[in-house]
């Protein structure tokens, strides 16, 4: 498979793409700062500058163009309201707007669990994070892609154990990064897992399992 991911030197991105390469497929990692190309490249992927904001639609689809799929896990990880707007909102009108044209039917999108921080007093800029992930969701799923939204809860950075509950609704929780991607990583290779929004925490089931038990849902739910 062919892979190009945008936001590929998040954490998330990073972890992904040494899977991805480790199975064997080829990666393209996206990064508008130049000093975010090793990182990619460490990882076994193929950088590839862009930049979510100021490339057009056509100039996005040039770069996708001969892909199988695409993963988008960019973020303007609090930089502002309008950055978050225009990346983590247009941003992603613009890539699911590129696929189509490019004709990648495959488009993972990272997005966030809808309880995330209500355990807390919250600011205006994470409401509108939460309103702009919200919006990007449904752009994406009123779209005739081959979409696949993962919503994970609040993401740690310690060693994930490959162990996780996923499902179309379940109770908040946290979630290791490894295993966001590990989750990914299967998902993308099982074709039928797709047009359904998933919800990704810690949990008892190995990672592999848990994508066969949400296929097994899914595919229920649409019968």
């Amino acid at each position: 498979m062919r892979v190009f991911q945008i936001g590929a030197a998040g954490g998330i991105g990073r972890r992904l793409s040494t899977l991805l390469t480790a199975r064997g497929d080829e990666v393209t990692g996206m990064h508008r700062s130049p000093d975010q190309a090793a990182a990619i490249a460490a990882t076994g992927a193929t950088p590839v500058a862009g930049d979510l904001i100021a490339d057009s639609v056509d100039e996005l689809a040039a770069k996708f163009h001969g892909h199988d799929a695409i993963v988008f896990s960019a973020g303007a990880h609090g930089t502002g309201m309008d950055q978050t707007s225009l990346i983590d909102g247009r941003g992603l009108e613009k890539s699911a707007d590129a696929a189509r044209f490019a004709a990648v039917a495959r488009f993972v999108l990272v997005s966030v669990f809808p309880d995330a921080g209500r355990d807390r007093e919250t600011t205006p800029g994470f409401e509108h994070y939460m309103r702009v992930k919200k919006m990007a969701d449904a752009y994406l799923v009123a779209t005739d892609l081959d979409w696949l939204i993962v919503r994970p809860g609040t993401l740690r950075n310690e060693p994930g154990k490959g162990l996780v509950t996923a499902g179309l609704a379940i109770e908040y929780g946290d979630v290791h990064r490894d295993d966001v991607a590990a989750f990914i990583d299967v998902a993308l290779h099982r074709p039928a897992l797709n047009r359904v929004i998933i919800e990704l925490t810690d949990g008892h089931t190995p990672v592999a399992d848990a994508v066969e038990l949400v296929l097994d849902h899914a595919t229920t739910a649409r019968k």
